[in-house]
Protein backbone atom coordinates (compact mmCIF):
# COMPACT_ATOMS: atom_id res chain seq x y z
CA UNK A 1 0.00 0.00 0.00
CA UNK A 2 0.76 3.76 -0.40
CA UNK A 3 2.18 5.69 2.66
CA UNK A 4 1.91 9.01 2.81
CA UNK A 5 3.49 11.50 4.72
CA UNK A 6 2.14 13.94 7.66
CA UNK A 7 0.27 17.36 6.40
CA UNK A 8 3.37 19.73 5.74
CA UNK A 9 2.42 23.33 6.44
CA UNK A 10 1.39 24.62 3.55
CA UNK A 11 -1.63 22.32 3.44
CA UNK A 12 -3.11 24.05 6.79
CA UNK A 13 -2.02 27.47 5.64
CA UNK A 14 -3.51 26.57 2.20
CA UNK A 15 -7.11 27.62 3.81
CA UNK A 16 -7.88 31.25 2.70
CA UNK A 17 -9.28 33.94 4.57
CA UNK A 18 -13.07 35.53 3.91
CA UNK A 19 -13.37 38.99 5.45
CA UNK A 20 -16.52 39.62 4.30
CA UNK A 21 -19.70 39.21 2.03
CA UNK A 22 -22.57 41.16 0.32
CA UNK A 23 -25.32 39.81 -1.26
CA UNK A 24 -27.01 41.60 -4.47
CA UNK A 25 -30.82 43.04 -4.11
CA UNK A 26 -31.42 40.57 -6.68
CA UNK A 27 -29.83 37.54 -4.63
CA UNK A 28 -28.23 36.70 -7.80
CA UNK A 29 -24.62 37.44 -6.89
CA UNK A 30 -22.33 36.71 -3.69
CA UNK A 31 -19.70 39.10 -3.72
CA UNK A 32 -16.54 38.56 -0.95
CA UNK A 33 -13.29 39.42 0.02
CA UNK A 34 -10.50 36.49 0.09
CA UNK A 35 -6.93 35.91 -0.89
CA UNK A 36 -7.94 32.75 -3.17
CA UNK A 37 -5.16 33.54 -6.07
CA UNK A 38 -2.54 34.78 -2.68
CA UNK A 39 -3.49 38.08 -2.55
CA UNK A 40 -6.64 39.98 -1.18
CA UNK A 41 -9.09 40.58 -4.13
CA UNK A 42 -12.78 40.39 -4.38
CA UNK A 43 -14.37 37.28 -5.56
CA UNK A 44 -17.80 36.58 -6.75
CA UNK A 45 -20.29 33.36 -7.48
CA UNK A 46 -23.93 33.70 -9.48
CA UNK A 47 -26.00 32.28 -7.25
CA UNK A 48 -27.22 29.03 -7.19
CA UNK A 49 -23.88 28.09 -8.60
CA UNK A 50 -21.10 28.16 -6.25
CA UNK A 51 -17.64 28.03 -8.19
CA UNK A 52 -16.29 31.57 -7.37
CA UNK A 53 -14.50 34.07 -9.92
CA UNK A 54 -12.42 36.53 -9.75
CA UNK A 55 -14.66 39.36 -9.40
CA UNK A 56 -11.92 42.46 -8.70
CA UNK A 57 -8.44 42.44 -9.14
CA UNK A 58 -6.50 45.16 -6.60
CA UNK A 59 -4.43 42.88 -4.28
CA UNK A 60 -5.23 44.87 -1.33
CA UNK A 61 -7.19 44.37 1.67
CA UNK A 62 -10.95 45.57 1.31
CA UNK A 63 -12.92 47.26 4.24
CA UNK A 64 -16.60 47.08 2.64
CA UNK A 65 -18.62 45.66 -0.07
CA UNK A 66 -21.74 47.28 -0.87
CA UNK A 67 -24.11 46.55 -4.38
CA UNK A 68 -25.34 49.53 -5.63
CA UNK A 69 -29.98 49.04 -5.06
CA UNK A 70 -30.63 49.11 -8.81
CA UNK A 71 -27.29 46.83 -9.22
CA UNK A 72 -25.38 49.80 -11.31
CA UNK A 73 -21.93 49.39 -10.03
CA UNK A 74 -20.47 48.15 -6.88
CA UNK A 75 -18.70 50.12 -4.09
CA UNK A 76 -15.09 49.06 -1.91
CA UNK A 77 -12.81 49.98 0.20
CA UNK A 78 -8.99 49.11 -0.37
CA UNK A 79 -5.63 50.25 1.85
CA UNK A 80 -1.98 49.90 0.60
CA UNK A 81 -0.01 46.91 1.81
CA UNK A 82 -1.64 46.60 5.07
CA UNK A 83 -1.58 50.50 5.97
CA UNK A 84 -5.05 50.58 6.88
CA UNK A 85 -5.72 54.05 5.19
CA UNK A 86 -8.79 52.82 3.02
CA UNK A 87 -9.99 54.66 0.24
CA UNK A 88 -13.31 54.22 -1.63
CA UNK A 89 -13.55 52.39 -5.05
CA UNK A 90 -16.09 52.09 -7.45
CA UNK A 91 -16.77 48.87 -9.73
CA UNK A 92 -18.80 48.24 -12.98
CA UNK A 93 -21.80 45.89 -11.68
CA UNK A 94 -19.62 42.99 -13.76
CA UNK A 95 -17.02 43.41 -11.87
CA UNK A 96 -13.31 44.97 -13.10
CA UNK A 97 -11.15 46.83 -12.38
CA UNK A 98 -11.66 49.30 -9.42
CA UNK A 99 -11.76 52.37 -10.01
CA UNK A 100 -10.76 55.32 -7.72
CA UNK A 101 -14.41 57.05 -6.58
CA UNK A 102 -13.45 59.01 -3.14
CA UNK A 103 -9.68 59.22 -2.19
CA UNK A 104 -7.20 61.93 -1.42
CA UNK A 105 -3.27 61.71 -0.09
CA UNK A 106 -2.31 58.21 0.82
CA UNK A 107 -2.36 58.64 4.57
CA UNK A 108 -5.64 60.00 4.76
CA UNK A 109 -8.57 57.64 5.43
CA UNK A 110 -11.60 57.53 3.74
CA UNK A 111 -14.94 54.98 5.33
CA UNK A 112 -17.93 53.75 4.11
CA UNK A 113 -20.92 54.94 6.27
CA UNK A 114 -24.32 55.03 4.05
CA UNK A 115 -25.65 54.65 0.26
CA UNK A 116 -28.89 55.98 0.11
CA UNK A 117 -31.97 54.21 -1.07
CA UNK A 118 -31.80 55.11 -4.71
CA UNK A 119 -28.13 54.59 -4.93
CA UNK A 120 -27.21 58.29 -5.93
CA UNK A 121 -25.63 59.55 -2.43
CA UNK A 122 -22.72 58.03 -0.87
CA UNK A 123 -22.14 59.29 2.69
CA UNK A 124 -18.79 58.45 4.58
CA UNK A 125 -16.25 59.83 7.48
CA UNK A 126 -12.80 60.91 6.33
CA UNK A 127 -9.56 62.15 8.45
CA UNK A 128 -9.05 64.68 5.69
CA UNK A 129 -9.06 67.85 7.36
CA UNK A 130 -9.55 65.97 10.89
CA UNK A 131 -7.25 63.11 11.25
CA UNK A 132 -7.98 62.59 14.56
CA UNK A 133 -11.70 62.96 14.84
CA UNK A 134 -13.00 62.38 11.49
CA UNK A 135 -15.70 64.44 9.68
CA UNK A 136 -18.75 63.44 7.34
CA UNK A 137 -18.90 64.13 4.34
CA UNK A 138 -21.97 63.27 1.55
CA UNK A 139 -20.89 62.76 -2.54
CA UNK A 140 -23.47 63.21 -4.94
CA UNK A 141 -23.39 60.55 -7.24
CA UNK A 142 -24.63 62.45 -9.98
CA UNK A 143 -23.37 65.68 -10.05
CA UNK A 144 -19.79 64.32 -8.06
CA UNK A 145 -20.85 66.93 -5.66
CA UNK A 146 -19.07 67.14 -2.21
CA UNK A 147 -20.57 68.37 1.30
CA UNK A 148 -19.35 68.50 4.75
CA UNK A 149 -22.07 67.74 6.88
CA UNK A 150 -20.73 66.94 10.01
CA UNK A 151 -17.02 67.85 11.92
CA UNK A 152 -16.11 65.58 14.93
CA UNK A 153 -14.83 67.24 17.64
CA UNK A 154 -13.31 66.00 21.01
CA UNK A 155 -13.90 62.10 20.29
CA UNK A 156 -13.70 60.13 17.39
CA UNK A 157 -17.29 60.09 15.24
CA UNK A 158 -18.61 57.52 13.06
CA UNK A 159 -21.55 58.13 10.98
CA UNK A 160 -23.79 55.18 11.87
CA UNK A 161 -27.52 55.04 10.68
CA UNK A 162 -29.17 57.02 7.95
CA UNK A 163 -32.72 57.39 7.99
CA UNK A 164 -34.74 56.44 4.68
CA UNK A 165 -35.72 60.35 4.62
CA UNK A 166 -32.20 61.69 5.20
CA UNK A 167 -33.26 63.86 7.42
CA UNK A 168 -31.81 62.49 10.52
CA UNK A 169 -28.67 60.56 11.08
CA UNK A 170 -26.98 58.69 14.19
CA UNK A 171 -23.29 59.17 14.99
CA UNK A 172 -21.47 57.64 17.59
CA UNK A 173 -18.52 59.01 19.72
CA UNK A 174 -15.95 57.06 20.45
CA UNK A 175 -13.79 57.59 24.00
CA UNK A 176 -13.07 54.42 24.26
CA UNK A 177 -14.15 50.80 23.09
CA UNK A 178 -16.14 50.37 26.07
CA UNK A 179 -17.43 54.25 26.03
CA UNK A 180 -19.17 55.13 23.16
CA UNK A 181 -21.93 57.50 23.03
CA UNK A 182 -24.84 58.11 20.70
CA UNK A 183 -27.00 60.80 19.23
CA UNK A 184 -29.41 61.32 16.67
CA UNK A 185 -29.16 64.61 14.83
CA UNK A 186 -32.07 66.29 13.02
CA UNK A 187 -31.67 69.73 11.44
CA UNK A 188 -30.49 71.37 14.46
CA UNK A 189 -31.96 68.93 16.99
CA UNK A 190 -29.44 66.83 18.82
CA UNK A 191 -30.77 63.75 20.99
CA UNK A 192 -28.42 61.30 22.84
CA UNK A 193 -30.19 57.68 22.65
CA UNK A 194 -29.49 56.81 26.19
CA UNK A 195 -30.97 58.87 29.14
CA UNK A 196 -27.41 59.78 30.07
CA UNK A 197 -24.15 59.98 28.04
CA UNK A 198 -21.70 60.71 31.08
CA UNK A 199 -21.91 57.12 32.23
CA UNK A 200 -19.54 54.75 30.66
CA UNK A 201 -21.75 52.68 28.48
CA UNK A 202 -21.74 51.29 24.16
CA UNK A 203 -24.15 52.44 21.71
CA UNK A 204 -23.52 50.62 18.38
CA UNK A 205 -25.42 48.96 15.31
CA UNK A 206 -28.25 51.88 14.87
CA UNK A 207 -30.82 50.92 12.41
CA UNK A 208 -34.04 53.20 11.24
CA UNK A 209 -36.71 50.72 11.42
CA UNK A 210 -38.49 53.90 9.86
CA UNK A 211 -37.87 57.63 10.00
CA UNK A 212 -38.87 57.70 13.79
CA UNK A 213 -37.70 54.93 15.22
CA UNK A 214 -34.31 54.00 16.04
CA UNK A 215 -33.36 50.38 17.28
CA UNK A 216 -29.98 50.24 18.52
CA UNK A 217 -27.62 47.78 20.84
CA UNK A 218 -26.24 49.19 24.25
CA UNK A 219 -24.70 48.25 27.27
CA UNK A 220 -26.57 51.18 28.92
CA UNK A 221 -26.45 50.42 32.80
CA UNK A 222 -25.78 46.67 32.29
CA UNK A 223 -23.33 43.80 32.49
CA UNK A 224 -24.40 42.84 28.69
CA UNK A 225 -25.57 44.48 25.55
CA UNK A 226 -29.43 44.47 24.64
CA UNK A 227 -31.67 45.63 22.39
CA UNK A 228 -32.76 48.77 22.95
CA UNK A 229 -35.13 51.58 21.32
CA UNK A 230 -35.28 55.80 20.93
CA UNK A 231 -38.13 57.19 19.78
CA UNK A 232 -37.30 60.41 17.73
CA UNK A 233 -40.92 61.76 17.98
CA UNK A 234 -41.32 60.86 22.16
CA UNK A 235 -37.41 61.43 22.60
CA UNK A 236 -37.69 58.33 24.83
CA UNK A 237 -35.23 55.79 25.06
CA UNK A 238 -36.39 52.33 26.09
CA UNK A 239 -35.19 48.77 26.62
CA UNK A 240 -36.59 46.19 24.23
CA UNK A 241 -34.94 43.02 24.95
CA UNK A 242 -32.25 41.31 26.90
CA UNK A 243 -30.96 38.34 26.92
CA UNK A 244 -29.22 36.68 30.68
CA UNK A 245 -25.57 36.78 30.43
CA UNK A 246 -25.40 36.79 26.71
CA UNK A 247 -24.20 40.29 24.75
CA UNK A 248 -25.61 40.88 21.97
CA UNK A 249 -23.25 42.00 19.41
CA UNK A 250 -24.80 41.94 15.71
CA UNK A 251 -28.08 43.51 14.67
CA UNK A 252 -29.89 42.90 11.62
CA UNK A 253 -33.28 44.04 10.59
CA UNK A 254 -35.78 42.35 8.21
CA UNK A 255 -38.28 44.82 7.54
CA UNK A 256 -40.26 42.49 5.30
CA UNK A 257 -41.03 40.35 8.39
CA UNK A 258 -40.50 42.98 10.86
CA UNK A 259 -38.42 41.39 12.54
CA UNK A 260 -34.30 41.12 13.85
CA UNK A 261 -32.08 38.55 13.49
CA UNK A 262 -29.52 39.13 16.41
CA UNK A 263 -25.88 37.53 17.34
CA UNK A 264 -25.19 37.10 20.67
CA UNK A 265 -21.70 36.41 22.60
CA UNK A 266 -21.59 33.70 25.27
CA UNK A 267 -17.92 32.92 26.44
CA UNK A 268 -16.33 31.11 23.74
CA UNK A 269 -19.17 30.95 21.57
CA UNK A 270 -22.04 32.84 19.50
CA UNK A 271 -26.02 31.88 19.45
CA UNK A 272 -27.79 33.46 16.74
CA UNK A 273 -31.43 34.18 17.33
CA UNK A 274 -34.64 35.60 15.36
CA UNK A 275 -36.68 38.18 17.81
CA UNK A 276 -40.50 39.58 16.69
CA UNK A 277 -41.13 42.78 17.08
CA UNK A 278 -45.21 42.34 17.45
CA UNK A 279 -45.13 39.34 19.53
CA UNK A 280 -42.12 39.58 21.61
CA UNK A 281 -41.30 36.27 20.73
CA UNK A 282 -37.87 35.17 20.62
CA UNK A 283 -36.22 32.15 18.13
CA UNK A 284 -33.02 30.31 19.01
CA UNK A 285 -31.48 29.80 15.39
CA UNK A 286 -29.37 26.84 14.86
CA UNK A 287 -25.87 27.91 13.63
CA UNK A 288 -23.68 26.29 11.46
CA UNK A 289 -21.02 27.75 13.22
CA UNK A 290 -19.64 28.52 16.76
CA UNK A 291 -18.45 31.93 15.88
CA UNK A 292 -20.34 34.55 13.64
CA UNK A 293 -18.22 37.42 11.58
CA UNK A 294 -21.06 38.62 9.94
CA UNK A 295 -25.06 38.10 8.88
CA UNK A 296 -26.56 39.94 5.51
CA UNK A 297 -30.62 39.27 5.82
CA UNK A 298 -31.91 39.43 2.06
CA UNK A 299 -35.24 41.30 1.18
CA UNK A 300 -36.83 37.40 0.71
CA UNK A 301 -35.31 36.87 3.94
CA UNK A 302 -32.67 34.38 3.40
CA UNK A 303 -29.68 34.49 5.72
CA UNK A 304 -26.10 34.09 4.72
CA UNK A 305 -23.48 33.94 7.40
CA UNK A 306 -19.78 33.98 6.97
CA UNK A 307 -18.33 32.02 10.40
CA UNK A 308 -16.04 29.63 11.52
CA UNK A 309 -15.24 27.09 14.06
CA UNK A 310 -12.25 25.21 15.64
CA UNK A 311 -12.00 22.95 13.06
CA UNK A 312 -13.88 24.78 9.98
CA UNK A 313 -12.39 27.52 8.37
CA UNK A 314 -14.11 30.69 7.29
CA UNK A 315 -17.12 29.91 4.98
CA UNK A 316 -20.18 31.21 3.75
CA UNK A 317 -23.26 29.61 4.36
CA UNK A 318 -26.87 30.56 3.42
CA UNK A 319 -30.22 29.60 5.01
CA UNK A 320 -34.05 30.15 4.63
CA UNK A 321 -35.17 29.12 7.80
CA UNK A 322 -32.42 29.47 10.18
CA UNK A 323 -32.13 25.70 10.73
CA UNK A 324 -30.76 23.99 7.63
CA UNK A 325 -27.79 25.70 5.93
CA UNK A 326 -26.18 24.77 2.91
CA UNK A 327 -22.56 25.86 2.87
CA UNK A 328 -21.60 27.82 -0.44
CA UNK A 329 -18.14 27.72 0.20
CA UNK A 330 -16.09 25.44 0.07
CA UNK A 331 -12.91 26.47 2.31
CA UNK A 332 -11.03 23.76 4.31
CA UNK A 333 -7.38 22.52 4.98
CA UNK A 334 -5.91 20.78 2.16
CA UNK A 335 -6.03 17.05 2.81
CA UNK A 336 -6.97 16.97 6.03
CA UNK A 337 -10.72 16.25 7.28
CA UNK A 338 -12.22 17.85 10.47
CA UNK A 339 -12.01 14.99 12.41
CA UNK A 340 -8.16 14.99 12.33
CA UNK A 341 -7.91 18.33 13.51
CA UNK A 342 -8.48 18.78 17.52
CA UNK A 343 -11.52 20.70 19.23
CA UNK A 344 -10.51 22.67 22.19
CA UNK A 345 -11.86 21.72 26.02
CA UNK A 346 -13.26 24.44 27.78
CA UNK A 347 -11.72 25.03 31.45
CA UNK A 348 -11.90 27.15 34.19
CA UNK A 349 -9.16 28.40 36.89
CA UNK A 350 -9.05 30.90 39.37
CA UNK A 351 -6.45 33.46 39.22
CA UNK A 352 -4.15 35.19 41.52
CA UNK A 353 -7.57 37.19 43.67
CA UNK A 354 -9.64 34.23 43.37
CA UNK A 355 -11.45 35.47 39.64
CA UNK A 356 -12.52 33.02 37.55
CA UNK A 357 -10.71 32.57 34.34
CA UNK A 358 -11.81 30.51 31.27
CA UNK A 359 -9.93 29.54 28.70
CA UNK A 360 -9.29 27.21 25.62
CA UNK A 361 -7.01 23.98 26.01
CA UNK A 362 -6.24 22.37 22.76
CA UNK A 363 -4.83 19.52 23.29
CA UNK A 364 -2.44 17.35 20.48
CA UNK A 365 -3.69 14.19 19.34
CA UNK A 366 -1.86 11.59 21.59
CA UNK A 367 0.35 9.84 18.22
CA UNK A 368 1.60 13.42 17.71
CA UNK A 369 2.32 14.97 20.65
CA UNK A 370 5.61 16.01 21.44
CA UNK A 371 5.36 16.91 24.96
CA UNK A 372 5.27 20.53 24.36
CA UNK A 373 2.75 23.18 25.18
CA UNK A 374 2.39 26.74 23.75
CA UNK A 375 0.86 29.35 25.90
CA UNK A 376 -1.05 32.05 23.74
CA UNK A 377 -2.49 35.51 25.04
CA UNK A 378 -4.42 36.59 22.71
CA UNK A 379 -4.52 40.04 21.01
CA UNK A 380 -6.75 43.11 21.64
CA UNK A 381 -6.61 43.56 24.87
CA UNK A 382 -10.18 43.45 24.65
CA UNK A 383 -11.18 40.44 22.47
CA UNK A 384 -10.94 36.95 23.18
CA UNK A 385 -9.70 33.83 22.34
CA UNK A 386 -12.88 31.49 20.93
CA UNK A 387 -13.85 28.51 19.27
CA UNK A 388 -12.62 29.76 15.48
CA UNK A 389 -10.34 28.58 13.23
CA UNK A 390 -6.91 29.57 12.89
CA UNK A 391 -4.40 27.33 10.49
CA UNK A 392 -1.50 28.38 13.26
CA UNK A 393 -3.16 26.39 15.72
CA UNK A 394 -4.24 23.42 13.46
CA UNK A 395 -0.86 23.33 12.06
CA UNK A 396 1.11 23.51 15.72
CA UNK A 397 -1.03 20.85 17.28
CA UNK A 398 -0.39 18.41 13.82
CA UNK A 399 3.25 19.00 15.01
CA UNK A 400 2.61 17.69 18.32
CA UNK A 401 2.21 21.21 20.30
CA UNK A 402 -1.02 21.34 22.59
CA UNK A 403 -1.98 25.17 22.95
CA UNK A 404 -3.38 26.88 25.69
CA UNK A 405 -5.00 30.19 25.29
CA UNK A 406 -6.53 32.31 28.64
CA UNK A 407 -9.29 35.14 28.38
CA UNK A 408 -8.00 36.69 31.30
CA UNK A 409 -9.41 40.00 32.24
CA UNK A 410 -10.07 42.11 29.70
CA UNK A 411 -11.60 39.92 27.98
CA UNK A 412 -14.90 39.82 25.92
CA UNK A 413 -17.62 38.11 26.34
CA UNK A 414 -18.24 38.39 30.33
CA UNK A 415 -19.39 41.39 30.90
CA UNK A 416 -19.25 44.54 30.91
CA UNK A 417 -17.27 44.87 34.14
CA UNK A 418 -14.84 42.12 33.23
CA UNK A 419 -13.47 43.76 29.97
CA UNK A 420 -12.74 47.17 31.11
CA UNK A 421 -10.46 45.34 33.84
CA UNK A 422 -7.67 46.08 31.49
CA UNK A 423 -8.19 49.39 31.11
CA UNK A 424 -5.22 51.43 32.26
CA UNK A 425 -3.63 48.58 34.01
CA UNK A 426 -2.14 46.61 30.51
CA UNK A 427 0.42 44.88 32.66
CA UNK A 428 -0.83 43.81 36.28
CA UNK A 429 -4.03 42.12 36.59
CA UNK A 430 -3.66 40.70 32.87
CA UNK A 431 -0.08 39.44 33.77
CA UNK A 432 -1.08 37.68 36.88
CA UNK A 433 -4.13 36.15 35.42
CA UNK A 434 -1.27 34.13 32.38
CA UNK A 435 0.91 33.38 35.58
CA UNK A 436 -1.54 31.67 37.38
CA UNK A 437 -2.98 30.21 33.47
CA UNK A 438 1.19 28.71 33.42
CA UNK A 439 0.64 27.42 37.02
CA UNK A 440 -2.86 25.65 36.32
CA UNK A 441 -0.85 24.08 33.50
CA UNK A 442 2.05 22.69 35.52
CA UNK A 443 -0.09 21.76 39.13
CA UNK A 444 -2.37 19.19 36.16
CA UNK A 445 0.37 18.21 34.65
CA UNK A 446 -0.01 19.63 31.47
CA UNK A 447 2.81 21.05 30.71
CA UNK A 448 6.17 21.96 32.51
CA UNK A 449 8.76 24.43 33.04
CA UNK A 450 11.43 22.90 30.53
CA UNK A 451 8.51 22.44 27.60
CA UNK A 452 6.36 25.53 27.67
CA UNK A 453 6.88 27.88 24.60
CA UNK A 454 5.76 31.60 24.35
CA UNK A 455 3.68 33.26 21.76
CA UNK A 456 1.69 36.12 20.73
CA UNK A 457 0.71 38.98 18.37
CA UNK A 458 -0.48 42.60 18.95
CA UNK A 459 -1.43 42.95 23.28
CA UNK A 460 -0.65 39.07 23.37
CA UNK A 461 2.58 39.78 21.49
CA UNK A 462 3.23 42.90 24.50
CA UNK A 463 1.75 40.30 26.90
CA UNK A 464 4.46 37.94 25.29
CA UNK A 465 7.60 40.09 26.04
CA UNK A 466 6.13 41.27 29.43
CA UNK A 467 5.87 37.84 30.80
CA UNK A 468 9.62 36.88 28.99
CA UNK A 469 10.92 39.49 30.69
CA UNK A 470 9.06 39.17 34.56
CA UNK A 471 8.79 35.58 34.38
CA UNK A 472 11.27 34.29 31.78
CA UNK A 473 11.28 30.91 34.53
CA UNK A 474 8.31 29.49 33.11
CA UNK A 475 9.15 29.54 29.39
CA UNK A 476 11.88 27.59 27.01
CA UNK A 477 11.55 29.73 23.96
CA UNK A 478 9.70 33.15 22.99
CA UNK A 479 7.92 34.46 19.88
CA UNK A 480 6.82 37.95 19.71
CA UNK A 481 4.54 38.98 16.49
CA UNK A 482 3.88 42.70 16.58
CA UNK A 483 3.84 43.58 19.96
CA UNK A 484 4.51 47.10 21.59
CA UNK A 485 7.31 47.39 23.41
CA UNK A 486 7.47 50.48 25.40
CA UNK A 487 4.19 52.04 26.25
CA UNK A 488 6.07 55.35 26.09
CA UNK A 489 6.67 55.23 22.25
CA UNK A 490 3.64 52.84 21.52
CA UNK A 491 1.11 55.74 23.00
CA UNK A 492 2.18 58.29 20.75
CA UNK A 493 2.82 55.93 18.00
CA UNK A 494 -0.56 54.51 16.72
CA UNK A 495 -2.90 56.35 14.17
CA UNK A 496 -4.40 59.63 14.78
CA UNK A 497 -7.51 58.41 15.09
CA UNK A 498 -6.99 56.02 17.85
CA UNK A 499 -5.30 58.90 20.22
CA UNK A 500 -8.71 60.10 21.46
CA UNK A 501 -9.11 56.91 23.01
CA UNK A 502 -5.37 56.01 24.43
CA UNK A 503 -6.12 58.22 27.56
CA UNK A 504 -8.66 55.76 28.95
CA UNK A 505 -7.62 52.67 27.30
CA UNK A 506 -3.93 53.08 28.71
CA UNK A 507 -3.14 56.16 30.49
CA UNK A 508 -1.36 59.55 30.21
CA UNK A 509 2.47 58.80 29.98
CA UNK A 510 3.32 61.41 31.97
CA UNK A 511 0.30 61.32 34.71
CA UNK A 512 1.62 57.54 35.06
CA UNK A 513 4.74 57.91 34.56
CA UNK A 514 5.60 55.02 37.09
CA UNK A 515 2.66 52.76 35.70
CA UNK A 516 4.43 52.98 32.42
CA UNK A 517 7.20 52.09 33.45
CA UNK A 518 6.65 49.27 34.98
CA UNK A 519 4.38 47.43 32.65
CA UNK A 520 6.74 48.46 29.76
CA UNK A 521 8.32 45.47 28.25
CA UNK A 522 11.56 47.45 27.91
CA UNK A 523 11.99 47.64 31.61
CA UNK A 524 12.70 43.79 31.68
CA UNK A 525 15.48 43.54 29.24
CA UNK A 526 17.78 41.54 32.06
CA UNK A 527 15.03 38.98 32.55
CA UNK A 528 14.28 38.27 28.78
CA UNK A 529 17.14 35.62 28.63
CA UNK A 530 15.03 33.03 26.94
CA UNK A 531 15.80 32.60 22.98
CA UNK A 532 13.57 35.19 20.50
CA UNK A 533 11.90 35.16 17.51
CA UNK A 534 10.30 38.62 16.80
CA UNK A 535 8.13 39.50 13.79
CA UNK A 536 7.00 42.36 12.34
CA UNK A 537 5.10 44.00 9.76
CA UNK A 538 6.83 46.76 8.13
CA UNK A 539 3.86 49.01 6.87
CA UNK A 540 1.79 48.21 10.56
CA UNK A 541 0.10 51.62 11.29
CA UNK A 542 -1.42 49.64 15.01
CA UNK A 543 1.66 48.91 16.44
CA UNK A 544 4.47 50.37 13.97
CA UNK A 545 7.64 48.66 13.26
CA UNK A 546 9.77 50.56 15.46
CA UNK A 547 8.77 48.68 18.40
CA UNK A 548 10.09 45.84 17.37
CA UNK A 549 13.04 47.72 16.24
CA UNK A 550 13.94 49.24 19.40
CA UNK A 551 13.44 46.05 21.56
CA UNK A 552 15.40 43.83 19.07
CA UNK A 553 18.42 46.50 19.16
CA UNK A 554 18.61 46.34 23.07
CA UNK A 555 18.79 42.51 23.10
CA UNK A 556 21.17 42.27 20.62
CA UNK A 557 23.71 44.78 22.24
CA UNK A 558 23.31 42.54 25.10
CA UNK A 559 24.10 39.36 22.88
CA UNK A 560 20.64 38.11 23.71
CA UNK A 561 19.79 35.19 21.30
CA UNK A 562 16.81 36.76 18.89
CA UNK A 563 15.91 36.64 15.33
CA UNK A 564 14.02 38.87 13.92
CA UNK A 565 11.97 38.44 10.59
CA UNK A 566 10.16 42.16 9.05
CA UNK A 567 7.60 41.56 5.91
CA UNK A 568 8.39 44.72 3.89
CA UNK A 569 4.76 44.65 2.56
CA UNK A 570 2.43 43.58 5.02
CA UNK A 571 1.00 45.85 8.06
CA UNK A 572 -1.01 44.62 11.06
CA UNK A 573 -1.35 41.15 10.26
CA UNK A 574 -0.41 38.31 7.27
CA UNK A 575 -2.52 39.38 4.20
CA UNK A 576 -0.51 37.75 1.18
CA UNK A 577 -1.08 33.93 1.69
CA UNK A 578 3.25 33.45 0.84
CA UNK A 579 3.98 35.94 3.68
CA UNK A 580 1.77 33.80 6.11
CA UNK A 581 3.33 30.82 5.49
CA UNK A 582 6.99 32.15 5.39
CA UNK A 583 6.12 33.56 8.49
CA UNK A 584 4.52 29.96 10.24
CA UNK A 585 7.18 27.93 8.67
CA UNK A 586 10.35 29.83 10.05
CA UNK A 587 7.74 29.97 13.02
CA UNK A 588 7.36 26.26 13.60
CA UNK A 589 11.39 25.51 12.78
CA UNK A 590 11.91 28.02 15.97
CA UNK A 591 9.90 26.19 17.94
CA UNK A 592 11.21 22.93 16.82
CA UNK A 593 14.60 24.13 17.09
CA UNK A 594 14.26 24.63 21.10
CA UNK A 595 12.65 22.11 21.98
CA UNK A 596 15.96 20.23 23.33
Amino acid sequence: MLNFPKPTVEQFFRTYTITNFTVSGDEKRLIFTSNLNGKMNLWAMDLPDTFPYLFAHHDEACSFIKVDPNNRFVLAGFDKDGDENHHIYALPAEGGLPQPLVTGEASEKYFFSHLSEDGERLYYMTSEDNPSFLNARVRDLRTDTDQLIHEGEESLTELAAVSKDEEAYVYLCSFANTYVTGYVKSGENKNYLTPNPDKVHVVFDPIFTDNQTIYFLTDYESEYSYLAKFDLGSKQFSKVLTIENESIQLLKWHKENQCFYLITEKGVTDVMYRYEVASGKLHTLKSPVDVIDQCHVTTSGSIFLLGRSATVPSNIFQSVDGEDWQQLTNNGVLGVKNEDMVEPEIVNYSSYDGMEIEALLFKAHPEYDNGHTIFWPHGGPQASERKMFRSMFQCFLNRGYSIFAPNFRGSTGYGASFVKMVEQDWGEGPRLDCVAGVEWLVNNKISTREKLFLVGGSYGGYMALLLHGRHSEYFKAVVDIFGPSDLFTFVNSVPPHWKPLMERWLGDPIRDEERFTKDSPVTYLDGMTKPMLVIQGAKDPRVVKEESDQIVAKLKKQGRDVEYLVLEDEGHGFAKKENEINVYKRMLDFLDQHQS
